[in-house]
């Protein structure tokens, strides 16, 4: 991992700021997995390229907000800590040098006389013949309580994320919420914490059905359908008031820690502001993942067609048709696919 840290200090030290007067053949938008996949695909095409990422760390949501949390539907890993996958991308990505630019948003895409693209950012100026998008559903912020009690505990037992298990050795713990998020925080709490119990306003669950078994097989104690009145404690969490949503019977619980994961809010930002067609559920884009601009590309949670599943398996494969048919846009005398890997020497 040391090598890895030592190329992205000399990635981030060829431009990671300020006006780079280098016309880059692609710049991407977003430093999450299927941008980082990205850029190691574009050093596959052997293209100049540019990461630019909004946040002050490579990884984007699984390393900002779940890095604790155990991803299981990522080929080739039967079960791998968020943490560990970004890590992997990012050496992976590193290989081709490409240059990064951290904590920097883009504001603003123009195209000049001659098709460059000038992207206006936070901290500068950057050029590049195409852009690929891949900002994941842009900025997120965990969906806050709205109980009597939880501002004044936030940061102290409540918590929207597990930044590390071992802070939850031994304690009790409420963990609110019905998706994914929820139920995989659940089972990797249970064989830490002295007890778990999860709430969920509906019977149902919004995880996968292969998780929802697994917690119903775990001693998690599961009570539906239930909601969260109140938190207790003074200056830090001891205890929280739950009830029944369709008797309003209640109950106490003594606690240690609560862990919310009840959605997050969304926001695009100035994406919104660069002219590309939209629709509810994101950019729109073709087969090519091409966007209603030629020469800027889109891949990931933000893009939108039939039968999109937002899956970072996903994103994997978009990066790569991104990249391709960006390839034939900055040369249009190159071949759309290059060739496996494996059939290429090194």
């Amino acid at each position: 991992m040391t090598n890895v840290l030592d190329r992205l200090e000399r990635s981030l030290g060829d431009g990671g700021s300020g006006t780079d007067e280098r016309v880059y053949d692609i710049t991407i938008i977003g430093g999450g997995p299927t941008g980082l996949f990205a850029a190691y695909y574009a050093g596959e095409r052997d293209m100049s390229c540019k990461i630019i990422e909004s946040l002050n760390q490579l990884g984007g949501q699984p390393a900002a907000l779940y890095p604790e949390k155990t991803i299981y539907d990522v080929a080739g890993f039967p079960e791998v800590l968020a943490k560990d996958l970004v890590a992997r991308l990012v050496e992976q990505a590193l290989q081709r040098n490409p240059t990064v630019c951290l904590g920097e948003e883009v504001l603003h895409i123009t195209q000049e006389a001659d098709g460059v693209f000038r992207l206006e950012t936070t901290k500068g100026v950057h050029f590049s013949r195409s852009v690929l998008v891949a900002a994941g559903v842009g900025a997120m912020t965990p969906r806050k309580l709205r109980v009597p009690g939880a501002e004044a505990l936030e940061g102290r037992g409540l918590a929207y994320q597990v930044d590390s298990l071992e802070s939850y050795q031994g304690a009790r713990v409420l963990v609110v919420g019905g998706g994914d998020s929820a139920v995989d925080w659940a089972l990797m709490l249970e064989p830490v914490a002295r007890e778990v119990v999860l709430i969920h306003r509906r019977h149902g669950f919004r995880a996968h059905e292969s998780s929802v078994k697994r917690l119903k097989a775990s001693r998690v104690r599961v009570m539906t359908p239930y909601e969260l009145r109140a938190l207790h404690g003074d200056g830090r969490v001891t205890g929280a008031t739950i009830f029944h949503n369709q008797t309003d019977e209640e109950e106490e619980l003594e606690l240690d820690h609560v862990v919310v994961s009840i959605g997050f809010e969304m926001d695009l930002g100035p994406i919104r502001t660069w002219g590309l067609a939209m629709d509810d559920q994101g950019i729109v884009v073709d087969t090519r993942m091409a966007t209603s601009i030629p020469g800027i590309f889109a891949a990931g949670d933000l893009v939108s067609y039939p039968g999109k599943v937002k899956l970072i398996a996903t994103g994997f494969g978009e990066a790569a048709t991104a990249v391709n048919n960006a390839k034939i846009f900055v040369d249009p005398e190159a071949r759309l696919f290059a060739g496996h890997s494996t059939s290429r020497k090194r």
